[in-house]
């Protein structure tokens, strides 16, 4: 056994526990009936691109594709997303963000600004630090997934 492993397994157990803590104050600034998955789709969707299918969607946040409908369900009644034909295939859509869900993407965020000044103030420069790091971690993780 590899000598890191048990620092390995602490490194991915905080980030584990990390997200559960943020996910929590996230999803204290959603309105009622708003959850964190809502979010996360409309984030990805600026993040990375427009455009993608609900398989494509499913794919990426590694959920079940019946998941991923009942949550673009949710996101169409508010309508902060729209479904439309796929040109390259018909028998599927592709789900693009509204100017509505960016809007409420940008809302969100922008309420999340306390938590964050105050994460900023207890840990100055950590994120800005730390941030080059883990973005070669999830390439990595993301590239070696499939």
């Amino acid at each position: 056994m590899h000598e890191d492993i048990p620092n390995l397994f602490r490194f991915f157990n905080e980030i584990g526990i990390i997200n559960q803590l943020a996910s929590a104050i996230l999803q204290s600034r959603m309105p009622k009936g708003v959850l964190v998955p809502h979010f996360t789709v409309l984030n990805h969707l600026v993040r990375v691109r427009d455009g993608a299918t609900p398989l494509e969607l499913a794919q990426a946040f590694q959920t079940p594709k019946t998941t991923m409908t009942h949550t673009l369900s949710g996101l169409r009644k508010r309508a902060w997303v729209e479904e439309r034909p796929n040109p390259s295939d018909a028998r599927s859509k592709q789900v693009w963000l509204t100017k509505a869900g960016r809007r409420f993407r940008d809302r969100v965020i922008r309420s999340l600004g306390p938590d964050l000044a105050a994460v900023e103030r207890a840990l100055p420069g950590l994120a800005s630090s730390l941030l080059p790091d883990l973005t070669r971690m999830r390439e990595h993780l993301d590239a070696s997934r499939d």
